[in-house]
């Protein structure tokens, strides 16, 4: 079955971040498909608020490649950016898999990049820049 959740604007990003988090269930290894410049960290932030991470606390882990963020309750939340990844094998030096079978939420941005080392349970979202400028988030 295809999901799609349309954000018609920044507005707007709220209420699809609880949409997205009430249709992906119990999966925990999230990875976000998109080109430069379509929203992957603006849509993970929202997700991170939805789920009670203070906003300032957010923000994009290009050159940490990986931010440990606390939601409601204290629960983990890995946010990743695999962009500056040159070689797959670098994810694992970071410990990649410690974190993936941790049972935790991991948000992944450009997992293109490390792709044969996702687990086959890994939810592939892809973001859609529209001509009106809204954004399609679609997944099977």
């Amino acid at each position: 079955m295809i999901h799609n959740i349309q954000i018609a604007s920044l507005e707007d990003l709220d209420r699809a971040a609880r949409e997205f988090l009430t249709a992906i269930g119990d999966n925990t290894l999230i990875a976000f498909y998109a080109p430069m410049g379509a929203g992957k960290t603006t849509f993970t932030t929202a997700v991170c608020k939805a789920l009670g991470v203070e906003e300032d606390a957010i923000s994009s882990p290009t050159f940490a490649i990986v931010n440990e963020y606390r939601g409601r309750g204290g629960r983990p939340i890995f946010h990743f950016d695999f962009y500056r990844m040159e070689r797959p094998e670098e994810a694992l030096d970071i410990g990649l898999y410690d974190y993936l079978d941790s049972g935790e939420l991991c948000l992944m941005e450009w997992p293109e990049n490390i792709e044969g080392l996702l687990p086959e349970e890994t939810l592939k979202v892809n973001i859609s820049v529209n001509a009106d400028g809204s954004r399609t988030l679609s997944w099977e």
